[in-house]
């Protein structure tokens, strides 16, 4: 590994080049910080120094802060670990010092990267680099004078959605934002940023330190309506996260008081920010996304992916069609294969649909968009199989059917080709069960819709091989998914875990819970929405389905709510998918795909669905769920409960932490982590609590496991704890801490 360094080079000109080393993307760590303070202090003390330079090697400027410290802060608390570079390096040394500076942008200047620039006299970028201060994103925000001087360069309103969002610009739109003073080809931007440098030493350009710009900021007045749409916006689509307003603050208070007195600020609640469970949550999903590319047995057994050129998708479905799209945009050859003409034809539209769609919302350029539909051929028979590197079946959840298609791919594909499911719950080993070739059976569960979800859980059996594994991680991360590696049971990780879910919710309901009360905590918690607003969107046949397949895996837990069976009865058919965002659903939409239990789009449910408006509740419902009730007969009494808010929120969440127990306990998953990830990017978990697992150890396993055997006592085995709940709360051990006892599906 090259040792991380800043360098400094004096030309014959004048001018010092001061250099960062750390890559892969020049990071600042504190080595780095360190070593900038002593460099810029040399070039400032040196009579044979006229200007300066500040770039980063490798044709990165610098991705930012290491944000391995803040993991560091997080386990010890202690934020003086923290260096202060804000004031001590950006202001004192940097811009405040008594020779002019240009940052030499190429590649990327994020986050404390472009913070540095900023505190620079002037800044040239070669072109197409990115821009950003994603601060945010991790439950903090900019900390070395981001918040006061890219409103000074660029205007407030946009240096606001620039923070606000986390996304980054190009370096082209940063010039017309007056972020950049030039764009010159990689080739000449050292040439050009020492010329520059040498012009503001000579006073031929202008030496301008952005902190005491005021001219792009307007009036007091101004501002302040600025900022004050920034907070309803942000009270309105930002719940639970604190960094967004103190971030808007912070800004609010160098426009009052001035841009040093902002930074003072900024630097007082960026620690306080740190050190904020939401912080804490963003960091851990941050670090545990990257876990999941390193299993053992796997990607530490010296095996390279082999290069997939071409894949088979069987079935041209909603699923079918979303992974074919997948593919298709990553420059793979695809053929996808039907029974008919007919559903052949409505595949291929679908595919055009979803680029489509890119397109209209401006992620994908029209030329790309045509090349991938140009990688889609379409078929009715396996002819084209003969030279695939890899088959996905993306059929309905009939067994008959899926062990039929797997006798006949096997003796059509080559030897070396991949031969994998998109199941979402069935055993792989019964899929398999009529081949030869197990070693090369996999399950790839992709999550609705395929095109634009980010997870893909990749399902193993005993007998599929790690190069097969391997390979399958390597397409995830070809067509921009993350890959999480996992054990074969009923439901996998994700499904398996979270079916609780909606059978607490019953639970509730039938002990008299008001189902509009259920559905506003939990969105109050944190998910896109309730659990009943969630069945109404992915239709009851998809309830009864997903019960119906638990209840025979897991019959000592499962609970058979009489609440389905009458709404279906009264006509209620739930699904009103095509009123409502696809992407906003949980993994259960897989179930409406699979197993064919759409349901008529009535658009009658818990709720009444309306274009153009929010969902309303129906209250004609209650007499069904008070028919439910008495069917039931679970209410102690014959009374409804009386419960708070919060439990209501633990009475559906503890049940799914006890089923990841288990999860763990099996060893479905190679780490605690890879459940946080899975459950953030396959069920729309909020991010800032840090994933399913990393939540519950912040409540404490003894709370989670005294409140759910309470709840056994009182309400039945749903709640009972699991042996690993009641393990871990009776010794103290976090949840999270590895398992010496596990089963090892994983292979740990």
């Amino acid at each position: 590994m090259a040792a991380l360094k800043v360098t400094m080079e004096v030309g014959i000109d004048g001018v010092a080049v001061i250099t960062i080393f750390n890559p892969p993307v020049n990071a600042l760590a504190i080595p780095i910080i360190a070593g900038l303070k002593e460099k810029w202090t040399e070039a400032t003390m040196r009579n044979d120094v006229k200007a300066i330079v500040l770039t980063g090697n490798g044709g990165r400027f610098s991705g930012g802060f290491d944000i391995n410290v803040f993991q560091k802060v997080h386990a010890t608390g202690d934020t003086s670990q923290m260096p202060d570079v804000s004031v001590n390096l950006v202001v004192n040394t940097m811009e405040d010092g008594k020779k002019p500076a240009v940052a030499a942008i190429e590649g990327l200047a994020l986050g404390g990267g472009l913070e540095l620039a900023l505190g620079c006299h002037a800044r040239i970028a070669a072109p197409r680099a990115q821009l950003g201060l994603p601060e945010l994103s991790l439950g903090v925000m900019p900390g070395f004078g981001g918040t006061q001087r890219l409103p000074r360069l660029i205007g407030l309103s946009k240096a606001v959605e620039l923070m606000m969002t986390s996304k980054p610009i190009m370096s082209e739109e940063g010039k017309m934002l007056g972020l950049i003073d030039a764009i010159v080809p990689s080739a000449e931007l050292l040439k050009v940023s020492r010329q520059w440098a040498l012009d503001i030493a000579e006073r031929r350009k202008p030496w301008m330190r952005s902190l005491h710009k005021t001219d792009k900021i307007g009036s007091l007045s101004e501002a302040h309506e600025i900022l004050k749409v920034a907070r309803e916006q942000v009270k309105q689509t930002v719940k639970n996260m604190p960094q967004h307003l103190a971030c808007i603050e912070v800004i609010e208070e160098g426009i009052i008081h001035g841009g040093y007195n902002g930074v003072l600020k900024e630097a007082k609640v960026f620690k306080d920010l740190l050190m904020s469970d939401t912080s804490k949550g963003l960091v851990h999903i941050f670090f545990s996304q990257r876990a999941t590319s390193k299993v053992p047995n796997v990607t530490d057994i010296g095996l390279k992916p082999r290069t997939v050129k071409k894949v088979a998708v069987i079935g041209g479905g909603l699923m079918g069609s979303g992974i074919a799209t997948a593919l298709a945009l990553s420059n793979t050859i695809v053929i996808l294969k039907e029974i008919n003409s007919e559903f052949l034809q409505k595949g291929m539209k679908a595919i055009e649909a979803n680029v489509s769609g890119l397109v209209a919302r401006k992620n994908l350029p029209q030329d790309k968009a045509d090349k991938a539909l140009s990688m889609v051929k379409g078929a009715l028979d396996y002819s084209d199989f003969k030279d695939v590197d890899m088959v996905i079946e993306a059929v309905i959840e009939n067994v008959p059917l899926k062990q039929k298609i797997f006798s006949e791919i096997e003796k059509v594909c080559p030897p070396h080709c991949i031969l994998a499911t998109n199941t979402s719950t069935i055993d792989l080993n019964i899929i398999g069960e009529n081949t030869t070739s197990k070693d090369r059976i996999i399950g790839a569960h992709f999550f609705s819709p395929a095109h634009i979800m980010p997870l893909l859980e990749i399902v193993r059996t005993e007998k599929t091989s790690a190069q097969a594994i391997l390979d399958l991680m390597a397409v995830g991360k070809a067509i921009k998914k993350v890959p999480v590696v996992v054990g074969n049971c009923t439901g996998f990780a994700v499904n398996r875990t979270f079916f609780p879910y909606s059978q607490g919710a019953h639970i509730l309901v039938n002990l008299g819970v008001d189902v509009f009360r259920i559905d506003t905590q939990i969105a109050s918690f944190g998910l896109p929405m309730g659990p009943f607003q969630l069945q109404d969107l992915t239709g009851y046949g998809v309830a009864v389905a997903v019960g119906k397949e638990f209840r025979s895996a897991f019959s000592d837990r499962t609970f058979k709510s009489p609440l389905i069976d009458l709404l279906i009865k009264s006509g209620r058919n739930g699904n009103v998918a095509s009123l409502y965002p696809l992407c906003c659903c949980f993994t259960v939409l897989l179930f409406t795909i699979d197993t064919g239990f759409a349901g008529k789009n009535n658009g009658k449910g818990y709720y009444i669905y309306e274009k153009g408006s929010k969902p309303r509740p129906d209250f004609t419902v209650l007499p069904i769920i008070e028919e439910s009730r008495r069917l039931a007969n679970i209410m102690p009494g014959g009374k409804p409960i009386s419960i708070t808010d919060q439990e209501i929120v633990e009475m559906i969440l503890f049940p799914v932490v006890n089923e990841a127990c288990r999860v763990l306990d099996e060893g479905i998953v190679v780490r605690a982590s890879d459940l946080d990830v899975t459950s953030v990017l396959g069920m729309s978990f909020p991010s800032y609590r840090g994933g399913i697992v990393f939540w519950a150890d912040t409540v404490g396993a003894g709370h989670i496991y005294r409140s759910l055997k309470k709840w056994s006592e009182l309400y039945g085995n749903f709640f009972k704890p699991s042996r690993f709940l009641e393990e871990r709360a009776t010794k103290g051990i976090p949840l999270s801490a590895p398992s010496t006892s596990s089963v090892s599906r994983s292979r740990m």
